[in-house]
């Protein structure tokens, strides 16, 4: 399976000498690598997207009405 974002790829690449293609496709091979774990956390995030601004909601009322305090940290 091909795709015309595949084919202007493997186009740039061929004009780059030999060392340089080698660094693309170590490059690539990061990236691609990465790509799980960036969609899982996009998920994730977008799943607890409610949860975190009922947090914020909450956090942002106790300090409107003094019952937080700022974080010191010297105590953690």
């Amino acid at each position: 399976m091909s795709s015309t974002a595949i084919a202007t790829v493997v186009k740039m690449m061929e004009t780059l000498p030999e060392p340089a293609q080698h660094q693309v496709v170590e490059h690539l091979r990061e990236y691609l690598a990465d790509i799980p774990d960036e969609l899982l956390w996009d998920e994730t995030f977008e799943r607890t997207q409610t949860q975190l601004m009922a947090a914020a909601r909450h956090a942002k009322q106790e300090i409107a009405t003094g019952q937080s305090k700022p974080l010191d940290y010297d105590q953690l």
